[in-house]
């Protein structure tokens, strides 16, 4: 499953793609979340709709979402099946299961058929389980496996230690979708050996802290969290950034980034972007699409082409350094433990 890199033509970025089994998609992810509540911003059915064309026609064909993501699988299945060629816009969705249930084959084939109808096709189902201590969810993906609607399978914030169980019991799982950035790199200090020993690629998310690891914030003052402007997820992403280091720490890293930034003509974020791509066991970044309400395709396109060299990762690792990353893997907990 390596990535595809495609240098940049005649100064303009290009896509690079990896492969999640039989599809080959982007290496950057929509993801659709922000529909999932008006705290986003909100707007007409028919500039969302204009917003899915212009990323598919920039070649940002993968949209991430989720059964509780509001109305996002239904907004997508719609477009998608208005498009010449909706084979070629890749579906990834997820099946979540936050509270206890029995498990049965008929119970996992509804809740399939329901993806399956509201998105006109699942090419990616990802799984999540909250309760590791009820074993089911191994039965549970082995169903998932076998049911045709579902192309390929994937977790959602499974930690180490499950995804290498899951592996090992047979369940082949192309992908984990977990939070991975500077801010929290915990991804680095387990899952990743794991992830590459059997051939499973990390869809990142947080990658950009809710836009707060971006130009406009370099050499501004820390935010009000109860700022009406402030977005849920800034409030989350701000307060993961104080447990790093703080706001001061913060600035520091961003000016390294711009530093970064400038040598390759780019910005703070595609410099925090291309960090994680540049990782091996990582497939895509999931950047968060307001559609409709804000357009950031032109300036993802920026984070493709080109990769940080040694001199940029250790100017960067000198401020990670400063940093209580490691602590934050062992107080919070391995990829996904925050939401257990």
């Amino acid at each position: 499953m390596a990535s595809e890199k495609s240098p940049l033509t005649n100064g303009v970025h290009q896509i690079e793609t990896f492969q999640l089994g039989p599809h080959t998609v982007p290496r950057v992810f929509g993801g659709l979340w922000q529909m999932s509540s008006p705290a986003w911003g909100t707007a007409p059915r028919s500039k969302i709709i204009k917003q899915f064309k212009k990323h598919v026609d920039a070649g940002f064909t993968a949209f991430d979402m989720a059964d509780h993501y509001g109305d996002a699988e239904v907004v997508f299945g719609k477009f998608r099946s208005s498009q010449p060629n909706p084979e070629s816009i890749f579906c990834a969705t997820k099946y979540c299961i936050f509270q206890p249930i029995a498990i049965t084959k008929e119970v996992v084939e509804a809740n399939i058929a329901q993806r399956a109808k509201r998105t006109n096709g699942v090419d990616l189902l990802q799984f999540h389980w909250q309760d590791y201590n009820d074993k089911q969810y191994i039965q549970a993906l082995k169903y998932i496996e076998e049911d045709e609607r579902v192309k390929v399978v994937g977790l959602c914030n499974f930690d180490t230690e499950r995804t290498k169980e899951i592996a090992e019991a047979g369940v082949k799982v192309v992908s984990n979708q977990v939070q991975f950035s500077l801010i929290d790199s915990r991804p680095i200090f387990a899952m990743g050996e794991v992830c590459q020993k059997y051939d499973i690629k990390l869809l990142t998310y947080g990658t950009l802290c809710g836009g707060l690891i971006a130009d406009k914030w370099l050499g501004q003052a820390a935010p009000d969290l109860y700022s009406e402007s402030f977005t849920p997820s800034q409030r989350k992403y701000f307060e993961a950034i104080n447990v790093w280091g703080g706001w001061d720490l913060f600035q520091e890293l961003l000016q390294v980034l711009s530093v970064i930034g400038a040598k390759y003509k780019v910005s703070i974020s595609n410099v925090a972007t291309r960090w994680v791509l540049d990782f091996p066991y990582v497939g895509a970044v999931i950047v968060g699409c307001r559609m409709g309400v804000s357009d950031h395709s032109d300036e993802n396109m920026a984070c493709f082409g080109w990769t940080l060299d040694q001199g940029d990762r250790e100017a960067i690792d000198k401020v990670l350094a400063k940093s209580k990353r490691e602590d934050m893997f062992k107080d919070m907990g391995d990829c996904g433990a925050e939401y257990r």
